[in-house]
């Protein structure tokens, strides 16, 4: 038996690594920035707007690592060429990949507008498609990285009002598998992470309604919201060396909702 590494908690480090990270400025993107940035990692945050920059910036201040943000329209021809580049310019190498951006549309099936259905597709799926092509070209050269999908509870049921959505986030679960399978051999792992029902003020209604926060509920075995800190921990370590034999997964977590 050839001899094994030994263990240590420095698999988890992101020491010296450099990440993208969409929409990392805002919601639950600015936890997976934190989460990466005081883990050891340079992070280059893009977004469409400068909305949450400063505030992202005062975050990380004291983290000891380098973030840069760039303003871009990532559903774009071109996009996602602009992103590395800049990525390369900035930080020399990219090693992760974080396609965080996404977007929702609500609407009955009789009413629904095709404008929707394609703002939805181009960013939830579209985007990460292009973005994660142009990087995987330097990654499996490179013979390393790790690619992480923001998945959904949506990867996974039905949603009646939100067709576009559900459909981009089953479509992200498969993507990451095709991804996953394509670069293994570059020692290129690409996971996708699914978020449960998550304390943030996109959800305030949700929770507001007492019928439906009552029935959200009943279906987490945890028997709360997710804070938005409970997730860092799983981004770290998808993008950590402590996930180099994971690849083509996608992790739920989400309190024990899909239990039930």
């Amino acid at each position: 038996m050839k001899n094994l590494k030994e263990f240590s908690s420095e698999w988890f480090r992101l020491d010296n690594k450099t990440a993208i990270i969409t929409g990392g400025a805002s919601g639950l993107g600015q936890y997976y920035t934190q989460a990466l940035m005081k883990s050891g990692a340079d992070v280059l945050v893009v977004s469409h707007s400068e909305n949450g920059w400063q505030q992202t910036a005062d975050l990380v201040k004291n983290s000891g690592r380098k973030i840069e943000f760039l303003k871009e329209d990532i559903t774009k021809a071109g996009a996602a060429e602009k992103i590395v580049a800049t990525a390369i310019k900035k930080f020399g190498h990219i090693d992760i990949l974080i396609n965080n951006a996404g977007l929702q549309r609500r609407g009955s099936w009789k009413e629904f507008k095709d404008t929707d259905w394609q703002a939805v597709i181009e960013l939830n799926l579209n985007a990460g498609y292009y973005l994660s092509h142009a990087v995987a070209r330097i990654m499996a050269e490179q013979k390393s990285g790790k690619i992480i999908n923001i998945a959904s509870m949506q990867s996974y049921r039905a949603g009646k009002f939100i067709f576009p959505y559900t459909a981009s986030k089953h479509a992200v679960v498969g993507l990451t598998k095709a991804y996953a399978d394509a670069l293994a051999t570059d020692n290129v792992q690409v996971n996708a992470l699914a978020p449960g029902y998550i304390d943030t003020p996109m959800t305030q209604a949700l929770r507001d309604d007492k019928a439906r926060n009552t029935e959200i509920l009943a279906h987490i075995p945890a028997n709360h919201w997710a804070d938005p800190s409970e997730l860092m921990g799983a981004i770290v370590f998808l993008s950590s060396a402590a996930s180099d034999y994971i690849t083509g997964v996608t992790l739920p977590v989400d309190g024990g909702y899909l239990l039930r």
